[in-house]
């Protein structure tokens, strides 16, 4: 069976899909797969899942010429083209007026039993098809098993946030300048327990994460693929205004094995969490929408709502009303540069920092850890070869050797597991930061765009290019983009200040368990050399006597 692609399509790496290009003619292998798939092969031979309104595939069961012979039609032939075609009959021409005279069936080869028979297989044909794509629908709730991107199913618009929310975010005036308005009862949440699904009758498999908000205390399931499509919508409502930091990189081979797992959802756990400290971005209905849905009909409702807003980008900041006075230009861009020369130089320390703290990794469960096993091997060699003269004294000794190089075997294991338990959150907090830091760029060059165009706000008057009044309100809203900017910039540094508090008291706690639990191996061996020791000075006391 033979299909013609209308549209592009570009597989996921690790799903078992098949990229395919418009124009292209595929060979369908099977059609029951479910879900809105289609499994089909390329000319090339490889083979995958297609979305199955990507394919126009065409399976003709008779085709049938009906000629008139009277006026009412004009003599004209209307051709009916009866197809197979997941759950639809396509006609080619149609023709309402039909009228059929004895002797114009046989006149075309066809007698009126052969095209009954053919009508009926075909509408025979058409109910078993869709009996058991009602059947499957049922079975799978008649939803997209939670994919996002994957709904085939015409978008009809529902209203666009813009239109509907009637949300404005907030400003005050702080002891350090203008400032979010943050609610009184923070949100935070908690993505834990992953479990591995399978879809298309276990074709692709995938990661579902659960989430639960303090709001509600209610799970939801998530996929990676989820958060990134709550990342697109972030970064393109509120990407002028707030920085929003980018998700941990995507991995195509290795994406089952128990230490991604681990480590992609404490890293989705960060994230979450910084999103969920931001008072704007946690109170809008998209991130609302992600953590509280109730059911598979508003996770759709509520999935196209987002992306049919149209208050995002430099529209989000006719949300916001600061309440204050206009401020003074200049003042805001020195505090802008400065804030700028920060972050670059902050974004150099961080990368730094990582840098050095890989190689001390590295170290640790590398060439360290081979250093202490060496010195163990040592000590226990030399015991051996102590055991070897015979002398009968010296038992104590020995034991007490090849205890100091079990000792140090014991160091190397410590030494390897230690940075996992100090500078693992020290590394993933830069981490963090890296990508926050790398997008004030972007948000800072909006706003020094805007105060540009002030500047030439009056050149722009003189030339007639805009009235007095366009450059009052283009002022104005300059204005509300400084607050904006402000209020982000003292966001960033309590962020910062918390974090890196907490971080830093962190490891260092760690270090100091570290080197107690070291210690305490070492007194463990001392203790082998006070008996040594006690056994040496009896000897001499009997020696004297």
């Amino acid at each position: 069976m033979q299909a013609q692609v209308i549209y592009d399509f570009s597989a996921e790496p690790g799903n078992n899909e098949l990229t395919v290009r418009e124009g292209e003619t595929v060979t369908v292998l099977n059609q029951n797969v479910g879900g809105g798939w289609i499994e089909a092969q390329n000319a090339r031979g490889e083979s995958g899942l297609v979305p199955e309104d990507y394919l126009q595939v065409s399976v003709c069961l008779c085709s049938l010429r009906i000629t008139h012979h009277n006026n009412v039609c004009d003599g004209a032939a209307v051709t009916h083209l009866f197809c197979c075609n997941s759950l639809r009959i396509c006609k080619v021409k149609s023709n309402p007026m039909l009228f059929v005279t004895s002797g114009g069936w046989e006149t075309q080869g066809y007698t009126h039993k052969m095209f009954v028979n053919a009508v009926v297989f075909v509408m025979l044909y058409l109910f078993v098809f869709f009996l058991y794509n009602v059947l499957v629908c049922a079975c799978e709730g008649d939803d997209d098993d939670g994919e996002w991107d994957e709904e085939w199913d015409d978008a009809r618009s529902t209203g666009g946030y813009g239109e509907t929310t009637g949300e404005e975010e907030g400003e005050a005036m702080g002891d350090v300048g203008p400032v979010w308005l943050y609610p009184q009862s923070p949100l935070d949440c908690v993505v834990a327990d992953p479990k591995k699904g399978s879809k298309m009758y276990g074709l692709k498999s995938y990661i579902e994460y659960q989430v639960t908000p303090n709001t509600t205390n209610r799970p939801v399931n998530h996929r990676y693929k989820h958060f990134d499509w709550l990342y697109e919508r972030l970064l393109e409502k509120f990407g002028s205004a707030i920085p929003i930091p980018s998700l941990p990189d995507k991995q195509v081979t290795g994406r089952f094995e128990e230490e991604f797992i681990k480590m992609r959802m404490e890293r989705l756990q960060g994230w979450l969490c910084r999103m969920c400290r931001h008072p704007v971005v946690s109170n809008s209905d998209v991130f609302q929408l992600f953590l509280t849905y109730r059911d598979e009909k508003e996770w759709k409702t509520g999935k196209r709502r987002a992306e049919k807003d149209e208050c995002v980008g430099p529209m989000v900041f006719s949300t916001i009303d600061p309440e204050a006075p206009e401020l003074d230009i200049i003042e805001v861009e020195q505090k802008c540069e400065l804030f700028s020369r920060f972050t670059k130089e902050m974004d150099d320390g961080v990368k730094d920092l990582l840098n050095v703290g890989n190689i001390h990794w590295k170290r640790c469960t590398g060439p360290l850890r081979k250093e202490y096993q060496k010195i163990g091997k040592a000590f226990q060699n030399l015991s051996s070869v102590f055991n070897t003269s015979g002398y009968t004294g010296e038992a104590t000794l020995t034991d007490a050797l090849t205890a100091a190089g079990k000792t140090y075997e014991e160091i190397s294991q410590i030494v390897a597991e230690q940075p996992r338990k100090d500078l693992h959150f020290l590394m993933e907090t830069n981490n963090e930061y890296k990508g926050l830091l790398g997008c004030f760029p972007d948000t800072i060059g909006v706003h020094k765009a805007a105060i540009e165009k002030v500047r030439e706000g009056d050149k722009m008057v003189a030339a007639g290019k805009i009235t007095t009044q366009d450059k009052v309100t283009m002022a104005k809203r300059t204005s509300i983009m400084c607050y904006s900017l402000q209020a982000e910039m003292n966001h960033f540094h309590s962020n910062r200040i918390y974090d890196y508090n907490r971080v830093m008291q962190l490891y260092l706690e760690e270090q100091i368990r570290f080197y107690e639990t070291v210690r305490g191996v070492r007194e463990r061996e001392r203790g082998f050399y006070e008996t040594v020791r006690g056994v040496f000075f009896s000897l001499v006391r009997l020696l004297r006597s």
